[in-house]
């Protein structure tokens, strides 16, 4: 044991495969265990380098083998596939994973506290329950709508009509269309109420962080956008610069350069989708109703429109 240099962790919901190598990249151990058994493995070694790819309870185990004396390192997937040799399987996996984690230029994926996965768990349920509200207020729309009732757009164009026609008696509306009707918005009411409770969850949280509240200072930068970033990328020390940040956030076009040529395509749209999306929600009220005159890019916008 006292030979393990590196240690490749091939993750699994039951089973977990490890392959172990020594200093000097031969692989001296190739078994699999439970979690209880990894846990007491690694609790027997002296502190060692262990490469994980960063997947579901990665970053739970990064935390414990760290809190070891392990330095637990977490990975993309995309970037230790090019380190698998032949054939797939889970030790094979494991063997890329030592490779990938001694790799100088590797990119790693920093582990997220519970505080972080707690706060991402928010935000996942939030927008998960944003898009089963518009899923019910379409079903709406389209069954009307072949009644000859139209809405405009927009929660309120929705709740007038529909309160509007279940209030009234004698309607196109048969009594089986109404029941249904009556069914789709009383689930379409529960959904935003709990839309709206964990929206002020969000704010609540945002205003005790010194860290959203700094961000909130940016134009745009509302409590959703900065609660979600914080959840993705704590304090940013993963990036060197911000060109690096919106490279991992998919704002870089894509490239396809040979032959000494630069070819630049569409935008790459990788990363991190809900935290773009609230990036531009978040540009989108800057530009409809933010205080130009109160920030310098309020200058740039402008000239920009023109």
């Amino acid at each position: 044991m006292s030979e393990f240099a590196v240690v490749g962790v091939d993750l699994g919901k039951n089973v977990l495969h490890v392959v172990a190598m020594d200093v000097g990249g031969n692989i001296v151990k190739r078994r699999k265990y439970t979690r209880p058994q990894l846990f007491a493995l690694f609790r027997s070694l002296p502190p060692c380098l262990v490469g994980m790819e960063a997947c579901a309870s990665a970053h739970y185990i990064g935390r414990t083998l760290t809190e070891m004396g392990h330095e637990a390192r977490l990975m993309p997937a995309q970037y230790v596939k090019p380190y698998l040799r032949t054939q797939k399987n889970n030790f094979l996996d494991a063997e890329a994973i030592c490779e990938a984690v001694q790799r100088p230029t590797m990119r790693f994926v920093p582990i997220k506290t519970r505080e972080q996965l707690e706060l991402q768990a928010v935000d996942r349920m939030r927008d998960r329950l944003v898009g089963r509200r518009t899923a019910v207020s379409n079903q709406i729309r389209g069954l009307l709508v072949e009644h000859g009732i139209t809405m405009r757009q927009g929660r309120g164009g929705l709740r007038g009509v529909v309160q509007e026609l279940l209030a009234q008696e004698n309607t196109a509306l048969s009594q089986a269309m109404r029941t249904l009707i009556s069914g789709l918005w009383a689930e379409w009411q529960s959904t935003d109420a709990a839309v709206r409770n964990l929206t002020q969850e969000l704010e609540h949280l945002a205003k005790k962080d010194p860290a959203c509240q700094r961000l909130m200072t940016v134009p745009g930068g509302r409590p959703l956008v900065a609660t979600a970033m914080i959840a993705a990328v704590a304090d940013g020390s993963a990036f060197r610069r911000g060109r690096d940040f919106a490279a991992w956030l998919g704002l870089v076009p894509r490239q396809m350069s040979a032959g000494g040529k630069t070819r630049l395509g569409s935008i790459i749209k990788c990363g991190n989708t809900y935290l773009r999306r609230m990036f531009i929600h978040g540009a989108r009220s800057f530009k409809l109703n933010g205080n130009r005159s109160a920030h310098r890019i309020g200058d740039w916008l402008d000239e920009l429109e023109q």
